[in-house]
Formats: structure tokens, sequence, C-alpha cells
């Protein structure tokens, strides 16, 4: 197994980033056909995207958006199952890290997945994190709701 690593294309194939999404669990598939002709769009306006390539199959990425300064946010780190635990994903955070060195670096993710990252150099931080939901996320719960209560 030979991995390419790519930090110069952002507008990954839309079908496998999309494939990324749903064998993370991120998704279940079911994108209206107007979300899945733009899952590549929050990649391409990233101020980083690094991908990870087995031959012509995205395995894996991640993207940053970034100050290129002061601050760097880490998104969308996901990697395909079966390559997971061989390295890919902290290689991906790695080659973000090095581009801006000097930048803070944070990302949001769940408790159970917190441990991950505190093994790359990540500590906990007790601030306040606010939000506003995106209405992608919004409508995708919407229709999940909305099947459930008719099923």
């Amino acid at each position: 197994m030979s991995i390419i690593y790519n930090d110069t294309k952002k507008d990954l194939p839309v079908k496998q980033l999309q494939e990324l999404f749903v064998s993370a669990g991120w998704s279940d598939g079911s994108e209206t056909p107007d979300m899945v002709a733009n899952y590549n769009k929050p990649f391409i306006n990233s101020t980083l995207v690094v991908s990870a390539w087995d031959n012509e199959r995205l395995i894996g990425a991640v993207r940053v958006l970034s100050d290129k300064m002061f601050r760097s946010i880490i998104y969308d780190l996901v990697v395909l199952p079966e390559y997971q635990s061989k390295g890919i994903g902290k290689e991906l955070v790695k080659r973000c890290m090095a581009r801006y060195p000097d930048s803070e670096w944070l990302v949001q993710t769940t408790a159970e997945i917190s441990g991950y990252y505190e093994k790359l150099g990540f500590k906990v931080n007790n601030d306040v994190f606010l939000s506003i939901p995106c209405k992608w996320f919004t409508a995708m719960k919407e229709k999940k709701t909305e099947l459930m209560i008719w099923s």
C-alpha cells in the first residue's frame, strides 16, 4: 500500500467525499441531490485541504480554516474505516500543522474522539463554545425526524 498525500487539490470528487462521510457515520447517505452536488464546497472554500489517496481512491481528508498566523481550526478529519489505525489521520493532521507551525490549533470533536487528538498534542479547552446550527444539518435532522414519524 502506497499512500500519496496531496495538499494542493481542494476540489475533491464529491462521490468519494460523500463515501468518506458515510463510512465515518457522519452521514447516512440521504442528502438531497443539491447537497451531494455541493459536498466539496466546504473543502474548496477552506484555507488548506490535505487528502490521502490509494491510487485514484480518496481514502482520507482533512480541511483547515486559518488566518495563517494566529489561529487554525481543523474540520472534517476523516479516513475510510479499512485504512484507519495505519497512521493516515495522524499524517494528515501533521501535514496541516506543519503548514502553519506557529498557529494556535483548535478542533471541535466529541468526547469519544477527543483522546485521539490529545495523543496528537491537543489539550482540552474549557472555554465556552457557542454555535448557530447550519441550515444543511438542520434540514437533515428535520428530514430524519419526519421519516421516523411516518415510519
